[in-house]
């Protein structure tokens, strides 16, 4: 089932072919005297997806407050419907990550509406940050970290609940982010309470299928703010190194101190085999969750830099999963979504024209100004053409954003789905 009228598309994309064609040939033209062949790069692009998370089609919040737009999803079939108008649009998101117990329902329905939509499952998410209705232990001072043996065996429970839901949907892997951590110097025994949480991560880690991957996620601070378990990536290293070979680190893009260097951290994690897959999105401050690239595009680009030479050179156990994480509070979901699926694509196409060689040799003659230029000369690339050529060929818009503002889709869920009313803080 379509959720977009693919007449709205064509009659769109007919506006705009002409003009693309011309952009793409002259690109093609400026790509070619640097020894780029424009159709090979345009079919990578062609060939890559990052996934939706289920929580990003919904309306963010801050603890101040949380003001719901029009249409809003009600349920995860309501979500599964926009993430479906993102992919349809774009053909760059053909998967969608779950979050539990946000999206939970009968798995058999679940794989029904994916099989209806053209959608596919990611990597499961657990939830033991906040408390759910019913549930006997608070989390209040941890989950799988918890000083309560019973709460702790409750938290890793419910992982293996998710293992249990994302084997039935055709998912393969879990992410497991904690917010345990201490809010005054003295709370917890650091040493012991680290001790904790391996011994829980080892139990829902005994409980994967052999085909399947964990994630484990690190964030410097937040919801606690003296200490955090897994506050950075060394932290997020040894839990995997620890746990086993099917454990993995999760690179948030916005869960680092200002100023850290994430591009070297990916260099690290995949150099020793570690690297999970990443949560794409920006901030200026701290997890501000914003649209990816909407802060700083030039350090998204230097990340895929790092992924393109893994890629390029084979390196070993290299097979990071991409999702989107994001919270959009003032900004129509589906458009941040868009956007930032689209931004990734066009970091990816970026590092993929960076002359490899020349950039090894000013590296090997520690000409630092020239191997600088290399990488700019391939981020200051408008490779727009690329990603529009290879949107429409897969039959999605060329100009994804404009297309669905023509559509009315908003509009149009907006009656349908009743008006959500809401003071309260935090995420969705």
């Amino acid at each position: 089932m379509a959720m977009m009228d693919r007449g709205v598309i064509a009659r769109e994309n007919e506006t705009r072919i002409a003009d693309l064609k011309r952009d793409y040939e002259t690109l093609g033209e400026r790509l070619s005297r640097r020894g780029i062949e424009i159709g090979e790069i345009k079919e990578k692009v062609k060939a890559y997806g990052v996934a939706i998370p289920s929580w990003g089609v919904g309306t963010g919040g801050t603890r101040f407050a949380r003001f719901p737009g029009e249409g809003e999803p009600r349920d995860i079939f309501d979500k599964m419907e926009d993430c479906a108008v993102i992919q349809e649009l774009t053909r760059a998101t053909p998967r969608v990550s779950l979050h539990i117990p946000w999206d939970k329902a009968d798995p058999g329905e679940l794989r029904a509406k994916a099989a209806e939509l053209g959608l596919n499952f990611d990597a499961m998410n657990s939830n033991t940050f906040q408390d759910q209705p019913g549930q006997e232990h608070s989390y209040k001072f941890g989950s799988l970290s918890h000083t309560d043996a019973a709460t702790r065996r409750q938290a890793v429970e419910h992982n293996l609940e998710c293992i249990e839901i994302g084997k039935a949907i055709g998912s393969k892997a879990l992410t497991v982010w904690v917010g345990d951590g201490t809010n005054f110097p003295g709370q917890a025994h650091f040493t012991r309470q680290f001790e904790r949480y391996l011994d829980s991560v080892k139990s829902v880690y005994a409980a994967l299928p052999d085909d399947w991957r964990l994630f484990t996620e690190h964030k410097i601070y937040e919801p606690a703010f003296y200490s955090t378990v897994v506050q950075d990536w060394g932290t997020n290293y040894l839990v995997a190194r620890e746990v086993g070979d099917r454990a993995y680190c999760l690179v948030d893009l916005g869960h680092h101190a200002p100023n850290v260097n994430i591009e070297m951290i990916v260099a690290r994690l995949i150099q020793f085999k570690k690297l999970g897959g990443f949560h794409f999105n920006d901030s200026k401050y701290g997890d501000d969750d914003l649209d990816t690239g909407a802060i700083d595009p030039y350090r998204l680009f230097l990340v895929f830099n790092e992924l393109v030479d893994a890629e390029k050179r084979n390196a070993p156990g290299f097979d990071p999963a991409h999702m989107l994480d994001q919270s959009h509070n003032v900004t129509d979901p589906v458009e941040s979504l868009m956007s930032s699926a689209m931004e990734v694509q066009r970091a990816y196409a970026q590092a993929l024209i960076v002359d490899r060689d020349a950039l090894e040799g000013f590296q090997q003659d520690n000409d630092a100004l020239m191997a600088s230029s290399t990488l700019k000369a391939a981020y200051r690339t408008d490779v727009e053409p690329i990603l529009a050529m290879a949107r429409f060929e897969k039959g999605a818009a060329i100009d994804p954003v404009g297309t669905y503002r023509a559509s009315g889709y908003r509009a149009k869920v907006a009656m349908e789905r009743p008006a959500v009313t809401g003071a309260g803080g935090g995420i969705v």
